[in-house]
């Protein structure tokens, strides 16, 4: 099997289809747990949506060791930050912050993501020949455009959270009322 342009976009767009699942699941317990991210779980948030820069782009114009590279200079800063956190947890009798899912919290995910994200971008990167100049991009498909429309939508769902919660001022350190939303009561 030969990793070919077309097979690059088609993971390309797998992997944008993992980004929008882990920013729904993120959205999803902020909205049906009222479980507000702290400042930590923002920036993993924002991080995990710059890791979708690369694969959009590449979708776009096809593969870029360049749009790799953006996407795995975000997930080292991701893996950064979700270590963090899971450092500020890790003493026993720590609950932890937030809902735990299948035992463990949304920064522990995100740290395995952001791994295995370091781990797959480094690996496809070795793989030169999705890189030929012959091979000219192609219009995305549906299937892709999708993909790429469902990240930029939940992206900005959490840009407009965010902007409830905080205000345009710097978050709380243990988040409890949407900011924006309390001035008006």
């Amino acid at each position: 099997m030969q990793f070919t342009p077309a097979r690059a976009i088609f993971l390309n767009t797998l992997s944008l289809y993992a980004v929008a699942l882990v920013l729904a699941v993120a959205f999803a317990a902020q909205l049906l747990l009222n479980e507000l991210p702290c400042p930590l779980c923002l920036l993993q948030r924002i991080m995990f949506a710059l890791l979708a820069v690369g694969p959009i782009l590449n979708v776009r114009f096809g593969p870029r060791p360049s749009h790799y590279a953006m996407s795995l200079l975000a997930a080292l800063v991701g893996a950064v930050v979700s270590t963090r956190q899971v450092l500020l947890h890790i003493l026993p009798g720590d609950t932890g912050y937030g809902t735990a899912l299948f035992g463990y919290h949304y920064y522990t995910w995100a740290l395995i993501g952001f791994v295995a994200a370091i781990i797959l971008l480094s690996m496809v990167l070795l793989f030169d020949r999705q890189f030929e100049k012959n091979a000219s991009p192609r219009p995305a498909g549906a299937f892709a455009s999708l993909a790429i429309w469902l990240v930029i939508a939940l992206t900005i769902a959490n840009v407009g959270s965010t902007l409830l919660e905080c205000g345009f001022k710097a978050c709380a350190d243990n988040p409890v009322v949407y900011e924006l939303l309390q001035r008006g009561s």
